[in-house]
Formats: structure tokens, sequence, C-alpha cells
């Protein structure tokens, strides 16, 4: 179970009953956040925020709330997502199927705005292509080492039709290493040396590795590209990674690889394919 999990426990099928307003404010929000999402007393909730309003064509009625919560645990300062379904007074972050049990809130992903698509993240691919793709990644991802590569191939071979916007994403409590690699990521584009973010993902390493020394030698060996601990240590670094953190909550990304085409959540990461035919 993640942090995350036992700091929230959310329950599957609360609702808690408003005013029979389409949209409730942010009182009533934070009730309901407060009585049915946040169980953990250790946690307080300061805030939250509606990043975005939606419907689903199967679910008429209800608007999908996709808000972020402050939250203060241990003195630290957590902005957490969170979808809220509500209609009709109710409010409930779960709304499942009769037929198959399938959990809506599965479906729904923020709409991608267009400051995402910048020429810091531009990856593969011309800025002006027919096709966006946004990508948040861990290099170290046995899912992502599987199915982004080909994207990057893709775009490589089709630069008037798909640009590559990169989003560095490391899942540290799984792969401790990519701590660095994405740090090395991130410079290694920065000097436009773009080949070596493709040969990271190739790269055969104890995930749970943590001394930046092995890493980097690592890397000199299997990328033949050298940068010094001071240079991933740099502040700059450091803030472009949080930068990138923070967008990936902004749009509730979780876990990896989470793909955007155009704007829209790419569910079997495969899309692309379609783009090239």
């Amino acid at each position: 179970m993640s942090l995350m999990s036992k700091l929230l426990m959310s329950t599957l099928i609360a609702t808690v009953a408003l005013n029979a307003n389409s949209v409730p404010n942010e009182k009533q929000l934070l009730k309901y956040i407060k009585k049915t999402v946040v169980k953990n007393p250790q946690v307080k909730v300061e805030g939250i925020t509606i990043i975005e309003s939606k419907t689903h064509k199967e679910l008429p009625g209800w608007t999908i709330l996709l808000t972020t919560m402050d939250l203060k645990y241990q003195k630290k300062e957590l902005h957490v997502p969170e979808i809220i379904f509500s209609k009709d007074g109710l409010l409930t972050g779960h709304l499942s199927s009769s037929k198959n049990g399938h959990d809506y809130r599965n479906d729904i992903k923020p709409s991608v705005k267009e400051s995402y698509y910048n020429d810091e993240h531009l990856l593969f691919g011309n800025k002006d292509a027919k096709h966006k793709i946004l990508i948040f990644s861990d290099p170290q991802c046995p899912f992502c080492q599987e199915t982004v590569p080909p994207i990057f191939k893709a775009a490589k071979e089709n630069p008037e039709t798909i640009a590559v916007y990169y989003y560095h994403l490391p899942l540290l409590r799984i792969h401790p290493v990519s701590g660095v690699l994405t740090k090395v990521m991130h410079i290694a584009q920065e000097e436009g040396k773009k080949d070596v973010i493709e040969k990271i993902y190739t790269l055969k390493i104890n995930p749970r590795e943590t001394n930046a020394t092995k890493i980097l030698d690592a890397v000199k060996k299997h990328a033949n590209y050298s940068v010094t601990e001071d240079q991933i240590n740099d502040k700059k670094v450091k803030e472009a990674l949080k930068a990138d953190e923070e967008s990936a909550a902004k749009m509730m990304v979780a876990g990896t690889p989470t793909i955007y085409i155009d704007g829209e959540w790419d569910k079997m990461r495969d899309g692309y394919k379609k783009l090239i035919k």
C-alpha cells in the first residue's frame, strides 16, 4: 500500500448529501473530503481546488470534478489529486457499472493544457508536427521500456507527423536508481544529446541502486556519456525534475507510462501506430 493510500483510505461507495446544486461549493467539497476521503487524523485538510469540470457520455446528469486537495502531514505540504462525481446533491469518489463492475474513475484524466507543449520538453519531432504526444515516464519501468522507445522511433522517423513531449516521473519507491538517471537524462537533453535518453532505456542496472558514483559509471559505460555528481546535484536540475513531478500531479498522473495523444489520454498506449499508417 502506498503512503498516499495510507493517508487517504478512500471508501468505494461513500456519498454525502448536499444542497441539490449541480456543482458543490468549496465548503461542501471540504466537508466531503474530511468525512469520506481523508481518514488519517494526522492529515490536516487545508483546502481544495477544482482543476477542471467534465462530463461522461455514459453518466448522464453527473458532473465530474477533477480537484487537488491541499493537505499537511508531518509538517509537509501535499497536493493530492482527487476525482469527485457530483449529481443532485450527492458526492462520491467512485461510480461503478452494475453490468461489469467497471469503475468510471479509471476513465477520467484532465485535459492537457497548451502550456505542456513547450520547447523545454520537446524531445523528438518538430514542434509544428501534425500530432502531439505527451509522455510521463520512468526509464526503469518495464512497461515504459517496452512502450516508450517505439514512440521515440516513430517521432524520429516521422518528425512532421509526430512531436514527442517528454516529462520525467521517476517512481522512486520502486526504482530508486531513477532519481539519478532522470537527472542525467535532463542534462543530456539540455546538451542536445537525445540519443543518451534512448540508451538509458536499455541500461541494465539494479533498480534499487542509490550510489550516484556507481550509477554514473554505469551510464558512462553503457551510453558513452559522462556527467559529474556536481552536475546532477545542481539546483536548476533539481528544480526541473520537481517541476515535472508537479506537472504530473496536476495531470493526476500516478503511474508510468502515461501517454496523451493530441490532448486525449491514450489508455492502451499504442495510439501512435494509427498516426503513421
